[in-house]
């Protein structure tokens, strides 16, 4: 799998790379070990070469997962993971209540002061088992903090060589802005897909302009696209896709039928729903790369080949054309 560079930063990555959300059980109803440890293996060896995962994912569990599964070969893989979301401090921004995996009550706060970042940034490398993580980002703003504050306490990092390259999450071009002017931002993490698509207007052309690598996630919209979600489907409990809004019976449907439309053009290329997504994602303009999902082995040799085909342009331009009206009518409210 060709690799790309990640904006400003020495690093490259692959246009896939395994997103470790699922694998840790939060909020979506846990996972088995040995078929996360499994997925992260058959991945690597498919040619993808960055896994990227989060403290808070299952409050700590993704990163062990992840740990446990690249030992041996850590010279064969980037690790990206961010910081900025505590479950186990009461200080921060916009406090939410939520389950652990064990189904205890937590409340979690956005913590981007500089004495959490770096007491995070100590504790992941602990969980990852390294010394060094390739692409350590914020995860969310954090109103309570000057972004000034939080982007040299990451700039602080990089100058120790815990961490290469600095990322930010669900950043706007405003907060973008104002973390640029004080630290080298290597890429964004923003949500990206067929359905949403609100980044168009105005971010990717700032991360364009900036040279910044954009690294999307939820580009099959947490399983809608792979056409695999149908109407019926019930979800198990702790899956935060049961209170979702896109996962209405309606907009199902309206996935479904969209996904009609272009089953020609995955037939064509002998391919399934969910690479027919993940091969548009990346190669829309300013898009460097893909997070992707993976339960086991299985899921995640199948995502890896979704760049085995190429595209024509009229397909892809099709493609995007046949979920337009799904997009505006699902992200209307």
């Amino acid at each position: 799998m060709q690799s790309r560079q990640l904006g400003n930063s020495p690093i490259r990555v692959s246009p896939i790379i395994f997103g470790a959300w699922a694998i840790g059980g939060w909020m979506w109803g846990g996972n088995e070990e040995q078929e996360s440890l499994d997925a992260i293996r058959a991945s690597i060896a498919s040619g993808v070469n960055t896994i990227d995962t989060a403290a808070i994912y299952g409050m700590g569990h993704s990163e062990e997962l992840v740990g446990k599964a690249i030992k041996g070969m850590r010279d064969k893989v980037l690790l990206a993971t961010k910081c900025g979301m505590r479950w186990d401090s009461d200080e921060g921004s916009e406090p939410w209540k939520q389950k652990d995996n064990n189904g205890r009550d937590v409340t979690i706060y956005k913590n981007a002061r500089p004495d959490s970042i770096a007491y995070e940034c100590e504790q992941s490398l602990k969980r990852l088992g390294t010394d060094v993580i390739d692409l350590y980002q914020i995860h969310w703003p954090d109103v309570s903090t000057p972004v000034e504050d939080s982007m040299r306490a990451m700039l602080k990092l990089q100058e120790q060589g815990k961490i290469r390259a600095i990322g930010v999450s669900n950043y706007d071009v405003e907060w973008l802005r104002k973390a640029k002017a004080v630290a080298p931002v290597a890429s964004l993490q923003p949500p990206y897909s067929l359905i949403q698509r609100k980044i168009e207007s105005e971010i990717l052309p700032f991360c364009r302009q900036n040279n910044i690598g954009v690294i999307v996630y939820s580009p099959l919209e947490r399983g809608l696209l792979t056409g695999k979600v149908g109407a019926d489907r019930q979800f198990a409990p702790g899956d935060h896709r049961a209170s979702h809004k896109y996962f209405t019976v309606e907009n199902r449907k309206r996935v479904l039928a969209a996904l009609e439309k272009i089953r020609p053009i995955a037939d064509r290329h002998k391919a399934s729903f969910a690479q027919v997504a993940i091969n548009w994602t990346v190669h829309e303009p300013g898009i460097t790369a893909a997070l992707v999902g993976a339960r086991n082995a299985e899921q995640a040799e199948h995502n890896a080949k979704a760049l085995s085909f190429t595209l024509t342009p009229e397909e892809l331009s099709q493609i995007r054309a046949a979920f337009d009206e799904p997009s505006r009518a699902m992200n209307a409210s």
